[in-house]
């Protein structure tokens, strides 16, 4: 059998304030929104930067850094997996989304 790999790295700045959920005395999940940029010369020879906006989930454990140091503005590096999903509208559209589903998570001491 072949061996896969499913692994994101990103580094970018926290969109808003995360919305933290307690599963139970043990778990949290955390879920925010990270913007990474890439800057690249357009056709017309002008630099231009484009913004990607990524949906990130995390549980606390291993490896994760204290969810009260995530906040909107914050510079984030975090490692993990991607993961696609299929839902449901309320008016009965199917969409398809995807998140990373991070792993490790550090807030960088210099930024």
């Amino acid at each position: 059998m072949e061996r896969t790999l499913n692994k994101v790295e990103l580094k970018g700045r926290v969109g808003a304030d995360p919305k933290v959920t307690e599963i139970s005395e043990n778990a949290t999940i955390i879920r925010f929104s990270v913007a990474t940029h890439e800057t690249f010369k357009g056709k017309d020879g002008q630099l231009r930067e484009e913004t990607t906006w990524h949906n990130v989930t995390a549980w606390s454990g291993k490896g994760m850094l204290e969810f009260s140091k995530i906040k909107k503005g914050v510079f984030v590096e975090l490692a993990g997996r991607l993961r696609y999903f299929k839902y449901v509208t309320k008016d009965g559209q199917e969409r398809f989304s995807c998140e990373i589903v991070a792993s490790k998570m550090s807030v960088p001491e210099n930024d």
